[in-house]
């Protein structure tokens, strides 16, 4: 029976993302990034501007697996912007925040949209390294499109 029991913790840890149950304690800086079981905030995302309905303050992100994260993503052109990344599906999505309300879910969102000006907060938990990319589509050619690494 112990060995079982051991053997079921075993592969009950195995599932776990790195981080969500313990920190990396980071003394040394030749071992990367520190996990932190607290959320870190990702730079923020700005998507158009008051005088440039197709401005991107920032195209490229770099993330660490198994960390936490707010990443909050904004409209402030005049267009609609349909915002779509393959990162939804590859992270342990935990809720969207828009103007205080909280929406939980079992899975991943499609797309974002923003039909007027507005943050959305997405908080996920990175869970493995890639390569993914952001974009809204049918204005990618005019900058507005990016990349989001996770090491």
């Amino acid at each position: 029976m112990k060995k079982l029991a051991t053997l079921l913790l075993a592969a009950s840890l195995a599932l776990l993302p790195q981080g969500l149950a313990w920190a990396q304690d980071d003394d040394d800086d030749d071992d990367g990034p520190e996990i932190t079981l607290s959320s870190k905030d990702v730079p923020e995302l700005v998507l158009g501007a008051p005088d440039d309905d197709f401005a991107v303050n920032r195209q490229n992100f770099e993330l660490v697996a198994g960390q936490a994260y707010r990443w909050q993503i904004t409209s402030k052109g005049r267009l609609e912007y349909k915002f779509f990344t393959d990162l939804f599906r590859n992270v342990w999505m935990n809720q969207i925040v828009i103007e205080d309300l909280e929406v939980h879910m079992n899975g991943a969102p499609a797309w974002l949209e923003f039909d007027a000006p507005g943050t959305i907060q997405v908080q996920f938990v990175a869970a493995r390294p890639g390569f993914f990319t952001w974009s809204v589509p049918d204005l990618e050619d005019r900058g507005m499109k990016g990349s989001i690494i996770i090491k």
